[in-house]
């Protein structure tokens, strides 16, 4: 793995979601230093300059993928802050710096030990590193700290799929989808590479097609199914024994891709 390469893209599945404490403060590109308003020359009132903070500025520099300079200034704003060393983290992770992506969070949780959301983004860490057990540990920690993040129940499941745990972790994958129905949308996350193999992410992907079928994601679980099969872990043959999908088998995208699979 190239870990120092942002520009690098990551893989569409088995991937690990980073958390921030709150929303990230982004000013407009045009307002990144400050730069006065127009004045109004018609009545002479003149629009209050606008000075965004270094955390703003990094947090909109971060937002734009420009980590290394989102660091420079996340490291000019106040360190006594939990939510800077974690974003401060989260773009040294995004780097494929984990070495001070964790000396980062650890700063955060000296600040804020009972932060689900730094415990989160340092199993993530390990994880990358493969100390599966370290990671596992950090995110049953941030369950019990919020036991209705569906995010970090999600990615406890990826990590038991990666170890080949897959029942335990489809009962964690089953959770993330009663907490949030959408856990598996890649939506508003910053998203860090699992370096599961090829039979391991046909499991991840067949296990989350069961559970969006339970939760009545139908286009959803159709699209992991095919995953799955193109991965080798399941056949037409195999899905067709698992009661699991009997809710799809008269649905036409499931029948055509059933029928795709059957002629390779």
């Amino acid at each position: 793995m190239h870990r120092n390469d942002p520009s690098r893209r990551m893989p569409a599945i088995a991937l690990f979601a980073l958390m921030v404490c709150e929303p990230l403060a982004v000013c407009a590109q045009s307002d990144l230093r400050g730069l006065p308003a127009a004045a109004n020359t018609e009545t002479q009132v003149v629009t209050p300059q606008f000075h965004p903070t270094h955390e703003q500025i990094a947090d909109a520099l971060l937002a734009h993928q420009r980590y290394q300079e989102a660091i420079a200034e996340y490291k000019q704003a106040p360190q006594d802050s939990a939510n800077v060393w974690n974003k401060m983290g989260i773009a040294y992770q995004l780097m494929f710096d984990p070495r001070d992506a964790e000396r980062c969070y650890k700063e955060a949780l000296h600040l804020s030990p009972r932060n689900p959301h730094v415990v989160n983004n340092l199993a993530t860490v390990y994880d990358s590193e493969k100390e599966y057990r370290k990671a596992e540990h950090y995110y049953r920690r941030a369950i019990r700290l919020d036991p209705t993040s569906a995010l970090v129940t999600k990615n406890l499941g990826t990590n038991l799929m990666t170890r080949r745990k897959y029942k335990e972790g489809w009962v964690e994958y089953k959770r993330a989808l009663e907490l949030d129905p959408h856990i598996f949308d890649e939506r508003g996350v910053s998203l860090v590479e699992n370096t599961a193999s090829l039979e391991e992410r046909g499991a991840m992907n067949y296990y989350m097609a069961k559970g969006c079928v339970q939760a009545g994601l139908t286009d959803r679980a159709i699209q992991y199914l095919r995953l799955a099969m193109s991965e080798g872990y399941t056949s037409p043959k195999k899905v067709a024994e698992d009661s699991s999908f009997s809710p799809l088998r008269a649905n036409p995208a499931f029948q055509k891709l059933m029928a795709e699979q059957r002629t390779q």
